[in-house]
């Protein structure tokens, strides 16, 4: 079985491709380059190389601190936490504030059957006039 991708974060001194094109920490583009010159620009700066694009002719490099990359990948996870995940579904219910009380205990027993279900419920609750 293949290696699973890593997440985003420092490739270390493994670069597979001989020819890359490298940006430095403030976005600025370096060019192309061998990977010698890449990591000896690593080492002098005392800077992490980190993949950005992997399917493009070369493919391109960014050197950044830790920090810069620890960001990243906050700003990654809160990216992924936000977008739903396929086959989750959403539900949502909406009742007055003078709902009889019949009516409410219903509504929550769906709420229960949908939540055990594994769905997200999203409830709304109009004021009444």
């Amino acid at each position: 079985q293949p290696k699973r991708k890593a997440a985003f974060g420092s490739v270390g001194r493994r670069i597979p491709y001989r020819i890359l094109h490298l940006i430095n920490q403030d976005g600025e583009s370096l060019g192309n380059m061998h990977r010698a010159e890449a990591l000896k620009l690593m080492d002098q700066q005392d800077l992490k190389l980190v993949l950005l694009r992997e399917n493009v002719e070369p493919p391109v490099y960014r050197l950044m601190t830790g920090q810069q990359i620890h960001e990243e990948q906050l700003k990654r996870a809160e990216k992924k936490k936000a977008s739903p995940k396929p086959g989750m579904y959403m539900k949502e219910l909406s009742f007055s504030s003078a709902i009889a009380k019949n009516d409410l205990e219903t509504k929550t027993k769906q709420i229960a059957q949908w939540i055990e279900k594994k769905h997200h419920v999203k409830v709304t609750v109009r004021q009444a006039k």
